[in-house]
Protein backbone atom coordinates (compact mmCIF):
# COMPACT_ATOMS: atom_id res chain seq x y z
CA UNK A 1 0.00 0.00 0.00
CA UNK A 2 1.51 3.09 -0.44
CA UNK A 3 2.67 5.89 1.72
CA UNK A 4 0.03 8.55 3.20
CA UNK A 5 2.10 11.24 1.23
CA UNK A 6 1.64 9.31 -2.20
CA UNK A 7 -1.88 9.00 -1.02
CA UNK A 8 -2.56 12.93 -0.88
CA UNK A 9 -1.03 13.26 -3.90
CA UNK A 10 -2.88 11.34 -5.82
CA UNK A 11 -6.06 12.36 -4.40
CA UNK A 12 -5.60 16.01 -5.02
CA UNK A 13 -4.82 15.13 -8.88
CA UNK A 14 -8.14 12.95 -8.64
CA UNK A 15 -9.68 15.91 -7.40
CA UNK A 16 -8.27 18.62 -10.44
CA UNK A 17 -9.81 15.87 -12.76
CA UNK A 18 -13.36 15.53 -10.91
CA UNK A 19 -13.34 19.49 -9.74
CA UNK A 20 -16.72 18.92 -8.78
CA UNK A 21 -17.68 16.10 -7.35
CA UNK A 22 -20.06 16.20 -4.62
CA UNK A 23 -23.13 13.40 -4.02
CA UNK A 24 -25.35 13.07 -6.41
CA UNK A 25 -28.85 12.38 -4.22
CA UNK A 26 -31.26 15.06 -4.33
CA UNK A 27 -32.26 16.66 -1.07
CA UNK A 28 -32.86 19.75 1.20
CA UNK A 29 -32.31 18.55 4.74
CA UNK A 30 -30.81 15.77 6.69
CA UNK A 31 -34.66 13.64 6.44
CA UNK A 32 -34.05 13.35 3.17
CA UNK A 33 -30.52 12.67 2.41
CA UNK A 34 -31.13 9.90 5.18
CA UNK A 35 -34.74 8.65 3.00
CA UNK A 36 -32.18 8.96 -0.54
CA UNK A 37 -29.47 6.92 0.92
CA UNK A 38 -31.51 4.53 1.84
CA UNK A 39 -33.21 3.90 -1.48
CA UNK A 40 -29.58 4.62 -2.80
CA UNK A 41 -28.68 1.02 -2.40
CA UNK A 42 -28.84 -1.26 -5.28
CA UNK A 43 -29.82 1.51 -7.33
CA UNK A 44 -28.81 4.48 -9.11
CA UNK A 45 -28.52 7.83 -7.68
CA UNK A 46 -30.84 9.43 -10.87
CA UNK A 47 -33.38 6.56 -10.45
CA UNK A 48 -33.53 7.70 -6.82
CA UNK A 49 -33.65 11.40 -8.03
CA UNK A 50 -37.13 10.48 -10.21
CA UNK A 51 -38.37 8.82 -6.93
CA UNK A 52 -37.89 10.96 -3.92
CA UNK A 53 -39.90 14.34 -4.84
CA UNK A 54 -43.13 12.52 -4.29
CA UNK A 55 -41.81 10.33 -1.15
CA UNK A 56 -41.06 14.10 0.10
CA UNK A 57 -44.46 15.57 -0.94
CA UNK A 58 -46.37 12.79 0.71
CA UNK A 59 -44.05 11.97 3.68
CA UNK A 60 -42.17 15.43 4.35
CA UNK A 61 -40.97 14.59 7.78
CA UNK A 62 -39.75 11.39 10.03
CA UNK A 63 -43.58 11.27 11.98
CA UNK A 64 -45.52 11.44 8.50
CA UNK A 65 -43.02 8.63 7.22
CA UNK A 66 -43.69 6.83 10.39
CA UNK A 67 -47.16 6.61 9.83
CA UNK A 68 -46.76 5.55 6.52
CA UNK A 69 -48.37 2.22 5.59
CA UNK A 70 -46.38 -0.15 3.35
CA UNK A 71 -49.16 -0.64 0.72
CA UNK A 72 -48.89 3.19 -0.13
CA UNK A 73 -44.81 3.12 0.53
CA UNK A 74 -43.77 0.53 -1.99
CA UNK A 75 -45.55 1.50 -5.13
CA UNK A 76 -43.50 4.80 -4.79
CA UNK A 77 -40.65 3.14 -4.21
CA UNK A 78 -40.77 0.22 -6.47
CA UNK A 79 -38.44 1.17 -9.57
CA UNK A 80 -35.45 1.44 -6.73
CA UNK A 81 -35.70 -2.17 -6.65
CA UNK A 82 -35.75 -4.51 -3.07
CA UNK A 83 -38.79 -1.99 -2.27
CA UNK A 84 -40.48 -4.29 0.21
CA UNK A 85 -37.35 -4.07 2.05
CA UNK A 86 -36.14 -0.64 1.71
CA UNK A 87 -39.95 0.28 2.94
CA UNK A 88 -39.73 -1.68 5.97
CA UNK A 89 -36.18 0.21 6.55
CA UNK A 90 -37.70 3.34 5.75
CA UNK A 91 -40.37 3.01 8.41
CA UNK A 92 -38.68 1.73 10.88
CA UNK A 93 -36.03 4.44 10.61
CA UNK A 94 -38.38 6.69 10.82
CA UNK A 95 -40.65 5.52 13.86
CA UNK A 96 -37.00 5.46 15.41
CA UNK A 97 -36.47 9.11 14.68
CA UNK A 98 -39.67 9.71 16.02
CA UNK A 99 -39.51 7.37 18.99
CA UNK A 100 -36.02 8.33 20.29
CA UNK A 101 -34.45 11.41 18.63
CA UNK A 102 -37.68 13.59 18.67
CA UNK A 103 -38.16 13.62 14.88
CA UNK A 104 -34.63 14.67 13.84
CA UNK A 105 -31.65 13.24 12.28
CA UNK A 106 -28.97 12.39 15.12
CA UNK A 107 -25.10 13.98 14.50
CA UNK A 108 -23.33 10.83 15.50
CA UNK A 109 -22.13 7.91 13.63
CA UNK A 110 -23.10 5.60 16.85
CA UNK A 111 -27.09 6.65 17.25
CA UNK A 112 -26.96 6.70 13.50
CA UNK A 113 -26.29 3.32 12.73
CA UNK A 114 -28.96 2.10 15.55
CA UNK A 115 -31.40 2.98 13.39
CA UNK A 116 -32.89 0.43 10.76
CA UNK A 117 -31.36 0.42 7.20
CA UNK A 118 -28.80 2.47 7.86
CA UNK A 119 -25.24 0.76 7.85
CA UNK A 120 -21.99 2.66 8.30
CA UNK A 121 -21.31 3.68 4.07
CA UNK A 122 -25.27 5.47 4.62
CA UNK A 123 -24.54 6.77 8.24
CA UNK A 124 -21.52 8.61 6.32
CA UNK A 125 -22.99 9.88 3.72
CA UNK A 126 -25.66 11.90 6.03
CA UNK A 127 -22.78 12.87 8.10
CA UNK A 128 -20.18 14.61 5.32
CA UNK A 129 -22.99 16.01 3.29
CA UNK A 130 -26.12 17.25 5.82
CA UNK A 131 -24.53 16.93 9.06
CA UNK A 132 -20.98 19.21 8.23
CA UNK A 133 -19.38 15.61 10.27
CA UNK A 134 -16.49 14.58 8.36
CA UNK A 135 -17.35 11.15 6.83
CA UNK A 136 -15.40 8.40 4.11
CA UNK A 137 -18.39 6.61 2.67
CA UNK A 138 -16.91 3.15 0.87
CA UNK A 139 -19.22 2.18 -1.75
CA UNK A 140 -18.17 -0.32 -4.23
CA UNK A 141 -16.66 2.23 -6.11
CA UNK A 142 -14.24 3.33 -3.60
CA UNK A 143 -13.17 -0.18 -2.63
CA UNK A 144 -12.60 -0.32 -6.93
CA UNK A 145 -10.34 2.74 -7.50
CA UNK A 146 -8.83 2.45 -4.14
CA UNK A 147 -7.31 -1.17 -4.53
CA UNK A 148 -6.52 -0.57 -8.10
CA UNK A 149 -4.29 2.55 -7.40
CA UNK A 150 -2.76 0.75 -4.68
CA UNK A 151 -3.62 3.28 -1.88
CA UNK A 152 -5.78 0.94 -0.09
CA UNK A 153 -5.07 -3.08 0.56
CA UNK A 154 -8.57 -4.70 1.74
CA UNK A 155 -11.93 -5.95 0.34
CA UNK A 156 -13.68 -4.91 3.42
CA UNK A 157 -15.30 -1.73 3.36
CA UNK A 158 -14.41 -0.87 6.73
CA UNK A 159 -10.88 -1.88 6.35
CA UNK A 160 -10.51 0.21 3.38
CA UNK A 161 -12.40 3.20 5.43
CA UNK A 162 -9.93 2.90 8.13
CA UNK A 163 -7.09 3.03 5.61
CA UNK A 164 -7.88 6.02 3.80
CA UNK A 165 -9.11 8.21 6.38
CA UNK A 166 -6.03 7.46 8.16
CA UNK A 167 -3.81 8.79 5.03
CA UNK A 168 -6.12 11.48 4.56
CA UNK A 169 -6.85 14.53 6.54
CA UNK A 170 -10.24 14.51 8.06
CA UNK A 171 -11.49 17.90 6.72
CA UNK A 172 -11.27 16.41 3.64
CA UNK A 173 -12.64 13.06 4.00
CA UNK A 174 -15.95 13.57 2.16
CA UNK A 175 -14.55 15.61 -0.72
CA UNK A 176 -11.65 12.48 -1.07
CA UNK A 177 -14.94 9.92 -0.84
CA UNK A 178 -17.00 11.58 -3.29
CA UNK A 179 -13.55 12.36 -5.95
CA UNK A 180 -13.19 7.90 -5.70
CA UNK A 181 -16.99 7.42 -6.19
CA UNK A 182 -16.72 9.49 -8.89
CA UNK A 183 -14.05 8.36 -10.62
CA UNK A 184 -14.69 4.87 -10.15
CA UNK A 185 -18.30 6.05 -12.12
CA UNK A 186 -16.72 7.85 -15.21
CA UNK A 187 -13.06 6.45 -15.76
CA UNK A 188 -12.30 3.47 -13.87
CA UNK A 189 -15.12 1.24 -14.10
CA UNK A 190 -15.31 -2.27 -13.89
CA UNK A 191 -13.83 -2.31 -17.45
CA UNK A 192 -11.27 0.88 -16.58
CA UNK A 193 -10.83 3.96 -19.37
CA UNK A 194 -7.24 4.33 -18.61
CA UNK A 195 -6.47 6.48 -20.78
CA UNK A 196 -8.54 9.25 -19.45
CA UNK A 197 -7.06 9.03 -15.80
CA UNK A 198 -5.11 11.22 -14.42
CA UNK A 199 -3.31 9.13 -12.02
CA UNK A 200 -2.11 6.33 -14.22
CA UNK A 201 1.24 7.10 -13.71
CA UNK A 202 0.29 5.92 -10.07
CA UNK A 203 -1.69 3.35 -10.43
CA UNK A 204 -0.72 -0.55 -9.57
CA UNK A 205 -3.33 -2.17 -11.71
CA UNK A 206 -2.03 0.60 -14.85
CA UNK A 207 1.39 -0.56 -14.17
CA UNK A 208 0.69 -4.10 -13.69
CA UNK A 209 -1.82 -4.92 -16.36
CA UNK A 210 -1.68 -2.36 -18.93
CA UNK A 211 2.00 -1.17 -19.07
CA UNK A 212 2.93 -4.75 -17.70
CA UNK A 213 1.56 -6.39 -20.49
CA UNK A 214 3.31 -4.51 -22.94
CA UNK A 215 6.55 -4.83 -22.05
Amino acid sequence: MKPAVDTRRILRKLQRQHPNADTELDFENPYQLLVATILSAQSTDAGVNRVTPGVFKRYPDAEALADARSEELEPQIRSTGFFRSKARSLMGMAAALVDKHAGQVPTTMEALVELPGVGRKTANVVLGHALGVPGFPVDRHVLRVSNRIGIANADDPLLVEGQLTKALPKKEWTLDSDTLILHGRRVCKPKPLCNACSVRADCDYYGRMIVGKKR
